[in-house]
Formats: C-alpha cells, structure tokens, sequence
C-alpha cells in the first residue's frame, strides 16, 4: 500500500505516537532491506489495522475517507472522465453536485492530479481516500481492464509505406497523428514506464526498429518492430516533445509530460541521427520511483548522519562522485530537501533540470546560448544565496568560482565523475585548481553506486564457497556461518532475479592530517590510505553490508566495487 509515499507514511508514524524511535528505525532497517512498502510493514507490525491506516492517511491530507466504495457509477457521472484518462491519473468519479466532481484516487498524495482535472474538466475536482485495492478493482469494473499490447498493437496497424529522408513536414505531422501510431507509441511509453524503466530507447536499423528499455541499469528488448514504423513513430514522439519533426540531421533535445497511473512523469527526449534513421532516447523522470528522502536511499546511519550535518553547514564543498546512472544528484536533491526552508535561499544549476521541488530556484542550462555552469554560478553569487547546488563540475572555470563561493560564506554542493572519493581531490588538482584552495574549501566526499537489489519474492541463501570469498577478498573467519543470497528468479522480477536497485556508499571526511597531505599534493592512494585510517569504510566494505543483509548478489558487489 502506497509503496511510492514510504517517507509520508514513516511521517504518520512519528506523529502518531504509537511506535518508539528505535521500532521506526528498525521498521525503517526492514524497508530498505527488503524493499517492502511502509505502509504494508506498518500494518504487519500490528501498529495499525489497513482501516486505521487509511484514516489516518485521510487525517494526514485533510481529506475525506470513504471506507466503503460503490459496486458502479451512474452512466452520467462516469461519462465526465475518459477512460484513458481514468487510468492515466488512476481516478474514479463516484459522484457529480452542480460543477463540483468527487472523485477517488489511487494516489491521493498526488496534488497534481486534481489540479490537473480541474484544469481538464473545469469542473472544482474534491479528492477522497479510500483502500487503494478497492479503487483499483472499481477502476477495472466501471472502466474495463486496459488489455492493448504491444504485440496486439502492432498486429492492427498492419501494412502500409515506409517515410523517405524526403518525406514533406505535413506528411510527417499526418502520419503521427494516425491513431495506430498513437496508440503503439502510447502502448510503449506507458508499458515501459509501469516496469519501472529508467531509460526508452528506439534504434532504427537496416531491418527492423528495436525497442529496448532500461529497468535496474540492464536493458531489456521489447517485441521487434516493422522498419517501415521507425518514421512514424520518431515524428511521434517529436510532435509529443514539440521537436522539429521535419530536422532529422542534427540532434534535438524536447521533454514530454505524461500521467501514468496517476503519477506525473516527466520523460527527457533525444534524438540523434543515424545510418539508418534517427535514434531516439527518453529518460524517464518519475517522482514516484526517485525516492528524494534522504532516509529511503539506504545509507548507513554513520553516513546518513553526516549527509545530514553537511547539508546543515553555513559554507564549504560537499562533494558527489560516481559514474553516470549512480543517483549522485538524487543524494544532492535529498540533502537539500532535508535544509529547504523558509529562512535559506537555495539555487541549484542543472543540465538540466530532473525534478521540481517547491520552494528552490532551479535553472536549468543552456550552453547554446552561453548559459553553462560556470556563467550562472557566477550570477548565483549576485542572488543572495545560502546553498548552490552545481550539476557538475566540468572545468577549471567553474570549478574556481566554486571554490571562492565556498571560502565567501556559501555551501556549495556538486557532483563529479571519479572511481572512489579520493580520487575527486586529484582530479579538481589535474582541472587545474591549487591543491591549497582544495585543502580550504573541500569538507567531504561521499562515493557512491548504485547495484541491483535482490527480488524480495524468489531470494535463496547459500553458504558462500572459498572461490567466492576469494574474489572478494575476504576470510571464512571474518563472515563465520553467515550466508549470502541470490535471485532464483520469478514472474515478478521477469526471472532476472532482481528487483530495484541498492546504494554502496564511501565517505571521506576532511581532517587536518587530509588537508596537509592535499596541500602538498599528496597521490590518491596516499589520501585513500590516510582516509581508511581514520575510519573510512570503502565501496567494498559496504558492498560486504549488502550482502550479508541478503540485499544484492556478490556479481553485483565485484562489478561495481
């Protein structure tokens, strides 16, 4: 229940009183180990009945509960949604008075839908609770259960001609609005979604046009497509993202806004040219899979702990590294959230923008214009801030104005790309910056990545043999009797075994042994030494972490550490 709310609903609990902190931390241990919702543990701890918990989610949101929905709704009332847009914001209408419209939400945390009905409709939309599994189940009765697969898609639009390179824009701008085109392009972007995809790709090739999405960083391919559909369906999705659909020499860049289940998403859209046509990549911005709660990314609490007091301090960098798809700007968003409040200015410059969070000037970059990192860290100095998160820093420019906002009474908080948090010291040195600047302004690094989580549903345990802890590096005395575990495999994680994805995480502190050795330009297996020394834990050690709580697969701890 609720999976996507796990911070609101750990909210309830601390208000509610009926928990000590040390049973919400160890219910908070549980969720992350097992990837259970809150909501569900909750009510298994016997802190609340599923009726009790309802309520008090209605209490929470200052809405009405309705613990008992209608076997239908009347013809008149049901005809003010659509179909398809019942199912996209995961809605019900259950009752109509003058221009006011109640309705029933799968997600009644979402604010968005209901302005978005209001705004659809023009009608003044009021939201109830009720059991999600009984809206679900009134959903499917009044509405029918949506059946379209991509297979039965691409059965219906059977023949018809391929696009030319020559093709003219009308002809382009007909072709995406054919309703078969539409519909397979909407079929896709929503199945892919649902599966919890982090990235869209459609590859045009000399026979065919392969569809592939991205679930938990490994890709997955979908039914191949016709080639002759690879025009159609590009011209598609740019009219969707508001691209030029008659361009097909250059790279575009676009973003589409869809409602899927009730859930806003954001998709970030790419196209590029290529031998056999353009190749186009979405990256799908879900507020509800991005967990932005510094508490749900799964840190240890030694670590989560001084995320949080970095976050609080008045100046210094705190700096993210790790490669592309690691969640290092979902760790800065989550530490920034944690200091977002009436009293601090924050300014973030991002490339671009993924996720809005009220109440935090965001700008997003545009290069093309000379609108780059380095130029608006440069104005955000004239705005009177208190933090500034930068995207990225990507050269010396903009690393020496992060510096000097740091050293002039700002936090300043960013990412780079580095195989360990030593390494993001040598390479701010090899940009450029001088290693007695660094030594000033630097306060910690935190590496991290991401690794795939064990299916909940199908995880088995095994004793480790001396092969595997050889490849770890590690000796039978210091694991003892403890197992590991792996994924046997299942329908609800496809049979990859896995099921979300894990954090591993190592933070260096800066201390006065640190900032001499950076001063004097010290190498970074020198730094990683001195900072082992003084307690950090590596990538590996908190792999080992993983893998003793039967959270990921030793695979994934070697690939990754």
């Amino acid at each position: 229940m609720y999976p996507e709310h796990n911070g609101v609903v750990l909210e309830i609990l601390e208000k509610s009183g009926r928990c000590s902190p040390s049973e919400l931390e160890a219910l908070r241990e549980t969720q992350e180990r097992t990837g259970e919702a809150m909501a569900t543990l909750a009510v298994q701890q016997g802190w609340y009945t599923r009726e009790s918990l309802l309520e008090a989610v209605a209490d929470f949101l200052g809405l009405a509960l309705r613990p008992e929905l209608p076997q239908t709704v009347p013809p008149e009332v049901l005809r003010l949604v659509s179909a398809q847009r019942a199912r996209s914001y995961g809605v019900v209408p259950l009752q109509r008075e003058g221009k006011r419209l109640t309705v029933v939400a799968l997600d009644p945390f979402n604010p968005q839908v209901v302005d978005d009905l209001t705004f659809a409709l023009d009608m003044d939309i009021e939201s109830v609770v009720a059991d999600p599994d009984a809206v679900q189940q009134l959903l499917q009765s009044v509405y029918g259960v949506e059946q379209a697969s991509l297979e039965e898609v691409l059965s219906d639009l059977g023949g018809g001609p391929e696009l030319g390179e020559d093709a003219e824009k009308a002809e382009l701008e007909s072709v995406a609005g054919d309703a078969p085109v539409v519909r397979l392009v909407d079929v896709v972007l929503r199945q892919a979604i649902r599966e919890r995809a982090s990235d869209i790709h459609f590859e045009p090739f000399e026979d065919a046009l392969r569809i592939r999405y991205r679930v938990d960083g490994a890709l997955f391919a979908m039914t191949p497509t016709p080639r002759r559909l690879a025009g159609p369906v590009t011209a598609r999705i740019k009219v969707l993202a508001d691209l030029n659909i008659a361009e097909r020499r250059v790279p575009q860049d676009g973003r589409i806004k869809l409602s899927v289940d009730g859930r806003a998403v954001d998709l970030r859209v790419s196209t590029l040219p290529t031998q056999f046509g353009e190749s186009v990549v979405l990256r799908v911005l879900d507020k509800s899979v991005v967990n932005l709660d510094l508490e749900g990314l799964g840190m240890p609490v030694d670590i989560l702990d001084r995320v949080r007091e970095l976050a609080k301090r008045p100046n210094g960098i705190f700096i993210v590294t790790g490669p592309t798809g690691s969640g290092k700007t979902t760790t800065l968003y989550s530490a920034l959230r944690e200091v977002n409040t009436e009293d601090t200015k924050i300014l973030t410059a991002e490339d671009p923008v993924e996720y809005e969070i009220d109440g935090i000037m965001q700008v997003a970059m545009h290069p093309g214009i000379g609108l780059n990192f380095a130029t608006t860290l440069r104005s955000f100095l004239r705005q009177d801030p208190d933090k500034i998160l930068v995207g990225e820093i990507r050269d010396l420019e903009t690393a020496r104005i992060a510096v000097q906002a740091s050293l002039t009474g700002h936090l300043v908080l960013s990412t780079l790309h580095t195989n360990d948090a030593a390494g993001a010291v040598t390479r701010l040195v090899d940009m450029g910056v001088e290693p007695y600047l660094i030594a000033a302004s630097l306060e910690a690094v935190l590496a991290q990545r991401l690794v795939r989580r064990i299916c909940s549903n199908c995880r088995q345990w095994y004793v480790p043999d001396e092969d595997t802890l050889h490849r770890l590096q590690i000796t039978r005395e210091r694991i003892g009797d403890r197992k590991f575990a792996y994924g046997k495999g299942c329908e609800q994680c496809h049979g990859s075994g896995y099921k979300g994805r894990h954090g591993l995480f190592e933070m260096i502190l800066m201390s006065d042994r640190l900032r001499e050795a950076i001063s004097r330009r010290a190498s970074t297996l020198e730094l990683r030494r001195l900072a082992f020394e003084e307690g950090t834990l590596g990538l590996r050690e908190d792999g080992l972490r993983g893998l003793l709580d039967g959270v990921t697969t030793v695979d994934e701890v070697l690939r990754y550490t």
